[in-house]
C-alpha cells in the first residue's frame, strides 16, 4: 500500500522559486549623481550665508549702484553695464565662495571621507556640485534679469537664452575651481584664498567698473581671467551682438583645466 508523504516532505521536495535578481550593491552613476546634487542644491539653499553671497549681495550692489551713478561704466548706462557684470559676480560668489567654502568644512568634519565609502565616485561627486550650481544660478539669473526689467528700467536687446548658457558654462568652470581649493587645501586657506581670490578678480576683471579706469596691464590680465571673459561674454551677448567666441573659449578652458585638476587632485580626507 503507498503512503503518502506528510505536508513538511511535500513542501520540502516542491521546487523553490528563485528570488529576483538584485542590484542593491550598484547604484547606477547617473542616479547618485542626481541624487548627491540634489542634496547639494537643498544644503546651499538651506545655507544663510550662502543665500547672502548668491542672492543678496549681487542683487543689492545692482540695485544700489544702478541708482547711485559713481561706478565708471563708459558710455553705457548703469544699469546696462551692471547687469551682466552682476550675472558674472554671482556665478564667481556661489562656485569659488560659496560652494569652496562649504565643502572644505565638511571635508575637514569628515563628511566627503563617510561620503567617499559610497557608491559615488570622485568625479560624480564634481559633477553633481556643478550640477546644483548651476540649477542655483539659473535662478539667480531669472531674479537678477526680472529685477533689471521690471524695477530698474533695463531691456536687453537680445541672447537671453545665451546668457542662460553662458552662466551655466561659467557655474561649472568656477565650482571646478572653487572645489580645487577645497580638495586639495586645509578648510581655513580656502577660506581666506577663496574670498581673496574673488576680490582680486572683481577688481581687475572690468564686471563693476569698466575696464578702461585701471591700467593697461591690469585690465589686459583682467580679460583673460575666467570673471572678466564671463563677463564681457554676457555683455555681448545681451547687447545683442551674438556669441563672444574668444570670451566663451577662454571661460571653457579655465573651467576644463579645474575640472581635471580637481578631478585628479580633490582628497576626501581632511
Amino acid at each position: 500500500m503507498s503512503t503518502t508523504p506528510v505536508d513538511g516532505t511535500a513542501r520540502a521536495r516542491a521546487p523553490v522559486a528563485s528570488a529576483p535578481p538584485t542590484d542593491r550593491g550598484r547604484t547606477p552613476w547617473a542616479r547618485a549623481v542626481i541624487a548627491q546634487a540634489l542634496m547639494e542644491l537643498r544644503l546651499l539653499v538651506r545655507s544663510g550665508e550662502s543665500l547672502i553671497v548668491t542672492f543678496g549681495i549681487p542683487v543689492g550692489f545692482l540695485v544700489f549702484f544702478s541708482q547711485v551713478d559713481v561706478l565708471p561704466t563708459g558710455d553705457q548706462a548703469p544699469v546696462d553695464f551692471l547687469v551682466p557684470g552682476v550675472l558674472a559676480i554671482s556665478v564667481a560668489a556661489t562656485g569659488l565662495v560659496a560652494v569652496a567654502i562649504q565643502t572644505a568644512f565638511e571635508r575637514k568634519y569628515g563628511v566627503l571621507k563617510r561620503l567617499g565609502g559610497t557608491p559615488l565616485s570622485r568625479t560624480g561627486f564634481l559633477v553633481a556640485k556643478g550640477v546644483a550650481v548651476a540649477l542655483l544660478l539659473a535662478v539667480q539669473t531669472g531674479l537678477v534679469i526680472g529685477l533689471a526689467v521690471l524695477a530698474l528700467g533695463w531691456r536687453p536687446a537680445g541672447g537671453v537664452p545665451l546668457a542662460l548658457g553662458l552662466v551655466v558654462l561659467g557655474a561649472v568652470t568656477f565650482t571646478g575651481l572653487g572645489l580645487l581649493m577645497a580638495g586639495t587645501l586645509r578648510a581655513e586657506a580656502t577660506l581666506a584664498l577663496s574670498n581673496a581670490v574673488f576680490l582680486v578678480l572683481l577688481v581687475v576683471s572690468g564686471v563693476t567698473f569698466d575696464a578702461d579706469a585701471l591700467p593697461d596691464s591690469l585690465a589686459a590680465i583682467g580679460t583673460v581671467l575666467p570673471v572678466g571673459a564671463l563677463g564681457e561674454a554676457l555683455r555681448v551677448a545681451l547687447g545683442g551682438g551674438g556669441l563672444a567666441l574668444a570670451e566663451t573659449v577662454t571661460v571653457a578652458l579655465w573651467g576644463l583645466v579645474a575640472i581635471g585638476l580637481a578631478s585628479r587632485a580633490f582628497r576626501w580626507e581632511p
